[in-house]
């Protein structure tokens, strides 16, 4: 007894590990703004809409800034003319690389200069951008950011692990439907305030403006006034990120509540849009990532063509005044950690800050309420512990029967039913994600098989396993205690994340369709049927020379094995916390003979008994409560 409970409490304390490491890797997953190319658009525009003075101006900071660099660094600033595979990175680029390829200013220049897998981002993104312009249907555009999220993953050592915080590309909530621009700006900029797209943006932006004016009186030489450039496009870059961000409809609306809910708001709004209003009063619609529109883009392009302008200007003798910059480390970029940090050190701006840049703020949306009366529609991303209810039906066909004398198919239908308990990780990255991982125990009914093999009708108690995989079935649930107890926290979310989106050679990620979502599944799920035919209930095996019927009677204990190949969902619908679906799984498995014993004749010698293999179709009606968790 001691040796039991011992092991089960090792095999619980795994299934724990397994557990926690899949929600604690996996749940703080990417709710990134506008996508890559989107990014780069958008600050595409907002150079075109700047004055000819200020593009040379712009063009003569990025030529100084390419001093040693100009291999990497492209000759244009801005070159709408990029096309989908570009071998060098222009300054529209560094706004979309920032906050979702870095976590600093810092880090976004040195991964601009150095890292040897940005020109393969970039590239990355610049398929996705055609991929887009191209999509007539939404499940085209789906299938395009599948693909793109798993290049990008497989080019960005870092991209996923980088998602520890996500709050700073989201406008924080608005605590009242009076609260005015000054009162916000107050409470977003506060030391107190977590992270959030505004205070994020104003950061950066001050620091850029201090930086501009630190080239401006410079007399440094070449070598270290183009370091000096750098610092001070790569802040202001940084900066743009964000307020770009604070126009994407998922960033507006989807700023509070747990992270299923967060990230199940930000997708719903980024597609169906929402009514918005800005600071200075101007109504708009807006939509958000991998759906922007040219009117998203110019909206927020005025926006940032404001900040650029306002960037470009302080290095002239009329620049704005600020002195938030480190002199000690005047030619680095700003450093503040956006991915890990939670909140600012200090307030991100004072009130004579906030007027440097309260015109900017003014062309942003006004953020959504928070939870409480006038609260928009929450809805929920397939995230977080869930129990559920699993009905199948299933249609198939035996190879033989278990007699050596039963050659021959036959059909077979049954029904089955099953309690589930599991972790609920579809939608990780994008909707094709699937890190769906649960246990059930059901039993199940099968029909009398038909044509030459004699099965009687029988019933089993059932179980039911999946979870992903990343290059062989089982090999996550073996690796994540192992590297969730070593602390090697980054290679099991990398794993994890891999294993969601289709494992390392994505064979098995998601495909949307038209008419429904097809995913090859094999090697992620196994159901057990327990079958027990005991002497009351015996099965008849055909035994040629056994009197008196050239049969046997026999109590047979058996183990039926079945491997889900396709699973082809018909719908999915989801509410907050609950959600219920319906797929078709074609399957292949075998039923192999465990215990056997003759009840009749008397004294007969045991037959001889086989294998069978099964084929078939099983349809699932799937439900789930998913249980609310921070």
């Amino acid at each position: 007894m001691a040796v039991t409970l011992a092991g089960r409490a090792r095999f619980t304390t795994i299934w724990r590990c397994v557990l926690g490491a899949f929600v604690s890797v996996l749940l703080p997953m990417l709710l990134v703004g506008w996508v890559f190319p989107e990014h780069r658009d958008i600050a595409v525009l907002a150079v075109q809409r700047l004055s000819p003075e200020q593009q040379a101006m712009l063009q003569k900071l990025w030529a100084e800034a390419r001093v040693g660099h100009e291999a990497r660094l492209c000759e244009q600033a801005a070159d709408p003319a990029q096309g989908p595979k570009p071998n060098c990175i222009d300054y529209a680029a560094w706004t979309a690389i920032s906050g979702d390829h870095s976590c600093s200013a810092r880090d976004m220049l040195n991964s601009v200069l150095n890292a040897p897998w940005i020109i393969g981002v970039a590239q990355v993104s610049g398929r996705l951008k055609t991929q887009l312009a191209a999509a007539q249907r939404r499940d085209q555009r789906t299938n395009a950011v599948r693909d793109s999220d798993i290049a990008l993953q497989r080019t960005d050592p870092e991209y996923v692990t980088r998602a520890g915080s996500n709050n700073a590309h989201f406008l924080l909530a608005r605590p009242s439907v009076d609260t005015a621009q000054l009162a916000y700006a107050q409470l977003a900029l506060g030391s107190s305030a977590s992270l959030n797209a505004v205070a994020t943006y104003v950061w950066y932006h001050l620091r850029a403006l201090s930086a501009a004016e630190r080239v401006s009186r410079s007399d440094a030489a070449p070598n270290m006034r183009a370091e000096l450039a750098r610092a001070a496009l790569a802040d202001e870059a940084f900066a743009l990120h964000f307020l770009e961000d604070s126009f994407a409809a998922g960033h507006v609306t989807g700023n509070w509540g747990n992270t299923a809910v967060r990230k199940g708001t930000h997708d719903y709004y980024s597609e169906h849009g929402v009514s918005l209003v800005t600071w200075s009063g101007q109504p708009f619609v807006a939509l958000g990532d991998a759906y922007m529109r040219p009117a998203d883009a110019e909206r927020a392009a005025t926006a940032v063509a404001a900040s650029l302008a306002q960037f470009l200007e302080a290095f002239s003798s009329n620049g704005v005044a600020a002195t938030h910059a480190d002199d000690s480390s005047a030619t680095l970029p700003e450093a503040f950690d956006v991915c890990h940090e939670s909140h600012f050190p200090v307030a991100a701006a004072s009130d004579d800050d906030f007027h440097v840049v309260g015109a900017i703020i003014a062309q942003t949306p006004v953020p959504a309420l928070g939870a409480g009366a006038g609260e928009l529609p929450r809805f929920r991303s397939e995230l977080g512990p869930f129990v559920g209810l699993s009905t199948g039906l299933r249609v198939g066909a035996i190879t033989r029967g278990f007699g050596s004398t039963e050659t021959s198919a036959s059909a077979i239908g049954g029904l089955d039913a099953a309690v589930r308990f599991g972790v609920g990780l579809e939608g990780v990255l994008n909707e094709s994600s699937d890190g769906l991982t649960f246990g059930e125990v059901g039993f199940r009914q099968d029909a009398h098989a038909s044509s030459t093999a004699i099965l009687p009708g029988r019933g089993a108690i059932t179980a039911r396993f999946r979870a992903p995989f990343w290059l062989v079935p089982g090999d996550l649930i073996l690796a994540a205690p192992v590297l969730a107890l070593t602390h090697q926290k980054t290679k099991l979310m990398n794993m994890a994340v891999q294993a969601a989106n289709g494992g390392l050679i994505p064979w098995q990620a998601g495909i949307a369709t038209r008419v429904g979502r097809f995913q090859f599944v094999l090697g992620r799920e196994v159901a057990l049927s327990f079958y027990r035919n005991n002497s009351s209930h015996p099965i008849i095996i055909p035994t040629p020379g056994v009197p008196p019927a050239n049969a046997t009677l026999i109590a047979l204990n058996s183990l039926q094995v079945e491997f889900p190949i396709l699973e082809y969902r018909l719908f999915r619908a989801f509410s907050l916390n609950q959600s219920s679906g319906l797929m078709i799984q074609p399957y292949v498995g075998f039923d192999v003979p465990m215990k056997s014993s003759v009840v009749s004749p008397t004294g007969a010698p045991s037959p001889s008994l086989n294998t069978i293999v099964t084929v078939g179709m099983r349809v699932v009606f799937d439900w789930r409560h998913y249980l609310d968790f921070k």
